[in-house]
C-alpha cells in the first residue's frame, strides 16, 4: 500500500511559479512509476507530467512542456512538480499518483491517488 500526499499548492498572479511536492509512504517508493494530474472545475482529470523511478524517463503534457518540470528525490520519497510561467488556465486541483506501470500512469489509471492540492491562477 502507498500513501500519497501532496502540498505546495496556493494562490499565484499569472506568469509566477509554483512547487508542488508530493511524499510517499512505503518502502518501495523507488520502484514506482509518479506521475501528476490535475482537474479543472467541470472538467476530466488530466495527465500532466510522469517521471520513471531512476528519473532518466520524463513524460508531460502538450500543454505544460517548457513550463512544467517533474523530478523526484528517492531519499526522500518525494517527487516534484516545478510549474514556471503559470496561467490562469493551469488553475485546478493537482493530483500525485503512482504505479508500478509506465503505460498504467500515461493512461490516467494509475493504482495510487494523492487527496490533490488546490492551484488557482489569477489573470
Amino acid at each position: 500500500q502507498v500513501q500519497l500526499v501532496e502540498s505546495g499548492g496556493g494562490l499565484v498572479q499569472a506568469g509566477g511559479s509554483l512547487r508542488l511536492s508530493c511524499v510517499a509512504s512505503g518502502r518501495t517508493f523507488s520502484s514506482y512509476v509518479m506521475g501528476w494530474f490535475r482537474q479543472a472545475p467541470g472538467k476530466e482529470r488530466e495527465f500532466v507530467a510522469a517521471i520513471t523511478w531512476s528519473g532518466y524517463n520524463t513524460y508531460y503534457a502538450d500543454s505544460v512542456k517548457g513550463r512544467f518540470t517533474i523530478s523526484r528525490d528517492n531519499a526522500k520519497n518525494t517527487v516534484y512538480l516545478q510549474m514556471n510561467s503559470l496561467k490562469p488556465e493551469d488553475t485546478a486541483v493537482y493530483y500525485c499518483a503512482a504505479s508500478s506501470e509506465t503505460r498504467t500512469v500515461l493512461a490516467g489509471t494509475p493504482r495510487y491517488w494523492g487527496q490533490g492540492t488546490q492551484v488557482t491562477v489569477s489573470s
